[in-house]
């Protein structure tokens, strides 16, 4: 952060943002309510990191959540944030988004056992499940089990067969029926982890199977496009032309957003139309095709290919792996395919 404070001639900067405040706090708990900004803001100087916060918020953010050595400010829940710094947050935002792009190797160890508890509690509430449940049960199974494991549900997609056509399914009283979807995003020390599964109750139709392989297939460019590393706009290139090529229509991309970098937003930035920023070791993404019907979702690494033959190869850990769902091998990557019950 005061790298980027040199670079910009400023002697401070004032965060406001989910992902900046939480990843400058080493991944504090920085909001109250899922749906408000956080609680505090957080200015960076050159001799030090402060954290203004509301009187009634002050002995809770210092007995459990602010990392040592960092000042604690405390106003009246009336008053507002000092704004005295030279910078605001907007104006160094791609910076702050290049800071964070490499998530260091503790942020690296925590996606790693969110992506397991999100992707295990996303298995086990669909293996319990029935086609008469409804969205709105499994919705609420998935939040306890989320907030048990100390991650907070910041979305929870489930659409059932009458609701499939859906691509952000909200949940609903309706009932799972013979095929569903559930979707999960679990944020837990301010990483975010996104998830996908589908569940069948009784056997697969021949183009349902189909169109599962072939979604897989779109996802699988771009994962190869991710170990190009040659950006963000070649992913999205990629993906867009991998559509017709594995006969979807056209402009299926056009429908649904394609996913993107992922780390302390849901996606940062999500993949779109002049969209261009690098690639690198140590950055986490989640794709996310779909069309009618089919979509795959899941968090991976990016890391060194140690089994490759040339140096620089890249491969992709799957964060977001539970064990215990049936997967398939797609261009050596295991990817979920639909639980069948």
């Amino acid at each position: 952060m005061r790298a980027i404070l040199r670079q910009r001639g400023a002697d401070s900067v004032l965060l406001e943002s989910q992902a900046a405040v939480a990843w400058m706090l080493g991944g504090a708990r920085v909001h109250v309510s899922l749906a408000a900004p956080p609680i505090v803001a957080v200015r960076v100087d050159a001799a030090s990191v402060t954290v203004f916060a509301t009187s009634n918020e002050g002995h809770r953010l210092r007995a459990e959540e602010l990392p040592a050595g960092v000042e604690l400010v405390e106003r009246a829940w009336f008053e507002a944030v000092p704004t005295d710094a030279a910078l605001r947050e907007s104006a160094v935002d791609a910076e702050l988004r290049a800071a964070r792009r490499v998530l260091l190797p503790v942020e690296q160890d925590r996606y790693r056992e969110l992506g397991a508890d999100a992707a295990a509690a996303l298995g086990d509430v669909l293996r319990a499940a029935g086609p008469d449940d409804t969205e709105r049960a499994i919705a609420a199974r998935l939040a306890s089990r989320l907030i048990e494991l100390g991650a907070d549900p910041v979305v929870l997609l489930v659409a059932g067969e009458s609701r499939l056509a859906e691509r952000h399914p909200l949940p609903t009283d309706a009932a799972l029926g013979r095929r569903a979807m559930a979707v999960v995003c679990a944020r837990r020390h301010g990483l975010i982890a996104n998830v996908t599964r589908w569940v069948r109750f009784g056997g697969a139709s021949a183009s349902e199977l189909d169109a599962e392989r072939r979604i897989l297939e779109v996802e699988a460019d771009g994962f190869d496009a991710l170990r190009r590393r040659a950006g963000l706009a070649d992913v999205l290139g990629t993906i867009t032309a991998a559509y017709p090529a594995h006969d979807f229509a056209d402009d299926e991309w056009e429908r649904h957003h394609q996913g993107g970098a992922a780390g302390y937003n849901g996606r940062d930035p999500r993949l779109a139309p002049g969209v261009d920023e690098p690639i690198e070791f140590g950055q986490a993404f989640a794709l996310n095709p779909s069309a009618p019907g089919v979509k795959v979702e899941d968090t991976v690494l990016l890391v060194p290919d140690a089994a490759g033959d040339a140096a620089g190869e890249a491969a992709l850990e799957v964060l977001t792996r539970d064990p215990a769902w049936p997967t398939i091998a797609v261009r050596g990557v295991e990817r979920p395919v639909t639980l069948e019950r």
